[in-house]
């Protein structure tokens, strides 16, 4: 079952990834043809970059890991314990 979970996530991913680079570079070709016509390919693939595929990225790398380490501040009850 998480083997599915994870393929389908790795599917999901690629699949928003090639979304948004060939909105992107349809957005530059266009753009090339007519002036002004494909900044708004541009921005709606940076918008998707930004806002769908970058959180799902970020959730799927640091799902199941330990990121207490890498705090800048910990908490004082969690130091005293390390000691």
């Amino acid at each position: 079952m998480h083997l599915n979970i994870v393929l389908s996530m790795k599917l999901i991913i690629t699949t928003v990834f090639v979304i948004v680079t060939g909105l992107i570079i349809y957005g530059f070709y266009i753009n090339s043809i007519n002036e002004g016509q494909g900044e708004k390919f541009i921005g709606f693939g940076v918008l998707i970059f930004a806002f769908v595929f970058m959180p799902l990225f970020i959730y799927h790398r640091y799902k199941d890991k330990d990121l207490s380490k890498y705090r800048l501040f910990q908490n004082r009850n969690e130091d005293k314990k390390d000691r």
